[in-house]
């Protein structure tokens, strides 16, 4: 392997000191022009780069940020990554990426990793699981600032990015109605989620808006797959089947999608459908789905310019803030 080109080598080639090399490379007005030029065309020659590791000691510093998510394959968390990336690496950071993968003990374990590996900063959006927030707090108490995105709690001290789930919600209801349906399913996220309570409540006002009676056996927890193809045929079976299905995801909503042609149901003839996402597989599903954009991307870039913002300021009279992402409903073929 061959050895890295340290400023000790370009010292010894000029006959200088280290200390008058390090000061050159860094443009300290002390060191001539003449020799600064003298210096960077030698270290430019031996391909010499500096030892990151060894300046951000000096400075205290990473320049990592560490990112917890639930899951990297959905498609909202991939563009919330890019988002994340993005305003990173525009602003000179690294991302270390960890997975919980909806486990609170792997979240855990990955609140730990991001604290040995000295990180700048966290961003994070917790598992379904997580309901002690206590990992996040030691963060905190290590002066490690912390922004919540999608997933929040009021809990902690923290800065939050959400979307505007009841806005999206109550959009998607309105829709569902205005197309005709009168006894519509939601397929919700769990309840001790500010997201699951913002969608249901968007929900709720949508039917109150236009004197439909809520129905609490209209309401399923329903947010994979394979939980929301097995609940749709089980519903879709009855004779007072719904007519309307606004699920919590994509997923969920094509999962419905698949139930009812597998029952030879009429999309969006016997049933309409919308989801939440406006995830690529909506557009590519048959019929297309109808469903809620989140901007993903945009909540990612926002969360991450938080957090560095709160790495700039470093300051003491700490105020969370939290930002609303707002919602956009595209209508396609499903309703």
């Amino acid at each position: 392997m061959k050895r890295q080109i340290t400023i000790k080598d370009i010292a010894i080639k000029l006959g200088m000191s280290t200390s008058t090399v390090s000061r050159a490379l860094r443009d300290h007005p002390d060191i001539s022009p003449k020799t600064r030029a003298a210096v960077k065309e030698l270290a430019a020659l031996l391909g010499y780069r500096p030892n990151r590791i060894a300046l951000n000691l000096r400075s205290n510093e990473t320049r990592t940020l560490g990112l917890i998510i639930p899951e990297i394959e959905h498609y909202f968390f991939s563009a919330i990554i890019n988002g994340i990336e993005e305003i990173a690496y525009k602003n000179d950071y690294s991302v270390m990426v960890f997975q919980s993968n909806e486990s609170y003990k792997r979240e855990v374990n990955n609140a730990q990793a991001v604290l040995t590996n000295r990180v700048d900063g966290v961003l994070v959006s917790f598992s379904k699981e997580t309901k002690d927030f206590s990992h996040f707090q030691k963060l905190i108490d290590n002066e490690i600032p912390v922004v919540f995105f999608d997933r929040v709690t009021d809990e902690l001290q923290a800065d939050q990015v959400v979307s505007d789930d009841y806005q999206g919600a109550f959009l998607a209801v309105n829709h569902l109605i205005e197309k005709g349906c009168k006894r519509i399913a939601h397929f919700a996220a769990p309840q001790h989620l500010a997201l699951g309570k913002g969608r249901l409540s968007g929900y709720h006002d949508a039917l109150l808006k236009h004197s439909i009676p809520f129905n609490s056996d209209l309401i399923f927890h329903a947010d994979t797959f394979e939980s929301s193809r097995k609940i749709a045929h089980t519903i879709l079976k009855r004779p007072d089947r719904p007519d309307g299905f606004f699920t919590v995801n994509d997923m969920s909503a094509i999962a419905v999608i698949k139930a009812a042609k597998d029952l030879n149901l009429k999309v969006p003839g016997d049933v309409h459908i919308v989801g939440f996402e406006n995830s690529r597989s909506a557009a590519l599903c048959e019929p297309e789905l109808t469903t809620v954009d989140q901007f993903g991307y945009d909540l990612g870039r926002e969360a991450c310019q938080i957090l560095l913002r709160r790495l700039k300021e470093k300051n003491s009279n700490f105020k969370p803030e939290k930002k609303v992402i707002r919602t956009k409903l595209v209508v396609r073929a499903s309703a």
